[in-house]
């Protein structure tokens, strides 16, 4: 196994210069140089030997040298085909990770799961880069949850704080419905820029997701996430008016007036004072 210590600025830049390279902005490279904050994030994976784990974005495989340490089964996913060579002397000496070049959103999940862990639940983590936090958090949840217990990643502080706000606040959205849906989020940890290299302009947060079935089932979970993303992506206009001839919705008002109505709902209210529970029988009515 690698005697490099990655969490080290020094020793990373001398890496990356050895292979001609330097962190990309096009790939949202901040690479993570504290060894707290990544003692962290395997503390919240709760590595057991043996447990299946799908990295995405390994980057230098800081976050996967931990995980192979702690006797994980690795799998991670790197987009950058240049990180591979980086990758494959970090990673020297491992016989617990598989390194696959791709991108993630692009990759049939259920298939994937299926090829390299077989029908084992497993667990996904990732440093992510900040503009595609939601598709890939999307895509974890509609894909292939019933294989996925828990997911830990760091995402930027206010993506964070909308997975886990609740009804009436300003960051509950359509995101933190879709994520509450699916999981039981928990914000572990805020992380300052100077963790990683380059520091980025944000605060990022350590985020744990652990996979559940939602006691709100819903009859059609196309049609309760199109309610939800109608509702909350006009948040000034009352429910009546926000669902109206909404895409992909498209409902006429005397429609939307009788839905509101049997599912024993104010029409006049705004979409950001709803539960989870009340969408669900907006979108049962419906």
């Amino acid at each position: 196994m690698s005697t490099l210590d990655l969490t080290s600025p020094v020793q990373l830049k001398d890496l990356l210069y050895k292979h001609g390279l330097r962190p990309r902005k096009r790939f949202g490279q901040n690479f993570l140089v504290d060894r707290n904050v990544l003692n962290k994030v395997l503390d919240a994976l709760d590595i057991k030997e043996g447990d299946p784990v799908l990295e995405i974005g390994p980057g230098v495989g800081t976050l996967t040298l931990g995980l192979a340490e702690r006797g994980a089964r690795v799998v991670a996913v790197e987009l950058d085909r240049d990180m591979i060579a980086v990758l494959g002397e970090t990673l020297s000496g491992t016989s617990n990770v598989e390194v696959v070049s791709g991108d993630f959103l692009r990759f049939d999940l259920p298939s994937f799961i299926t090829e390299h862990f077989g029908d084992a639940r497993i667990k996904i983590c990732g440093n992510l880069p900040y503009n595609i936090t939601s598709p890939i958090i999307t895509k974890i949840f509609t894909a292939h949850q019933e294989q996925v217990e828990r997911v830990v990643m760091m995402i930027q502080k206010e993506v964070a704080e909308r997975l886990e706000a609740v009804p009436g606040t300003r960051a509950y959205g359509s995101l933190s419905v879709f994520v509450q849906y699916h999981s039981d989020p928990e914000i572990i940890g805020f992380v300052s820029g100077n963790s990683f290299l380059p520091p980025p302009d944000v605060t990022s947060a350590i985020v744990r997701l652990n996979s559940k079935a939602s006691p709100f089932k819903v009859q059609n979970e196309t049609l309760f996430f199109d309610v939800v993303h109608c509702a909350l992506s006009k948040r000034r206009k009352t429910l009546q008016n926000s669902l109206t001839d909404c895409p992909p919705l498209f409902l006429p008002k005397e429609k939307v007036a009788e839905a509101l109505k049997n599912a024993d709902i104010d029409p006049f209210r705004r979409a950001e004072t709803l539960s989870i529970e009340e969408f669900s029988r907006i979108a049962d009515s419906l």
